[in-house]
């Protein structure tokens, strides 16, 4: 019965967003938190920003949406060091492998500072097959670098964000979809969009 629930959830999140089942279905683990379950993350190289949506019962939400830095180098990855975001095919998000603590990670840039932190407090690592290393992480000593292009491949958010991507929304198997250079709303992302612009109404009289 268990094993049915989580195939129907799977579907729901499917139809609500367009991935293949199977993809959606392996992004799932048993594990993931009932608080996050069935949210998923999209990151946009035109816009420069990082949402994250809860997709169930055939439509989405939109959750929160945060500033980003994406590569120097616009386009699809090709190989290690061509300092490209690499970009998910359609209907097959990325997703996160493992949630690291990245506090105390150096990185040399090349720019003459040397080894300096340069993570945040966290390291959210991603499946991206054909590709290694590439994570959503913070920017320590480059802030002012999101949003904006100058990562050499991961997707950076600022410090504060990252720590609140990491505790509310983030969850080991969660899809990361990477939309394509100057790929706009998904067609379910304006959907969500335009709800989240709709008024509230209340039960509370004017006074």
């Amino acid at each position: 019965m268990t094993t049915l629930i989580q195939a129907i959830k799977a579907l729901a999140l499917a139809a609500a967003i367009g991935l293949t089942p199977a993809a959606t279905h392996a992004a799932q683990p048993k594990a993931a938190p009932a608080a996050k379950r069935n949210t998923l993350i999209v990151i946009s190289k035109r816009d420069l920003n990082l949402k994250v949506y809860r997709a169930e019962k055939g439509d989405t939400t939109l959750l929160a949406t945060y500033p980003a830095c994406l590569s120097k180098n616009k386009g699809q990855k090709q190989r290690r060091g061509d300092m490209r975001t690499p970009e998910s095919p359609q209907g097959r998000p990325f997703k996160i492998v493992s949630i690291e603590n990245a506090k105390a990670w150096k990185h040399d840039f090349g720019d003459g500072r040397g080894p300096i932190l340069a993570y945040g407090n966290w390291f959210l690592r991603l499946l991206t097959p054909g590709h290694s290393g590439i994570g959503i992480h913070g920017s320590t000593n480059n802030e002012a670098t999101v949003p904006g292009r100058a990562s050499e491949g991961c997707i950076r958010l600022r410090d504060t964000d990252i720590i609140k991507l990491k505790q509310t929304y983030a969850w080991v198997g969660m899809p990361v979809i990477i939309k394509a250079e100057g790929q706009g709303l998904l067609p379910w992302e304006a959907k969500a969009e335009a709800k989240a612009k709709q008024p509230h109404t209340s039960n509370q009289a004017t006074k």
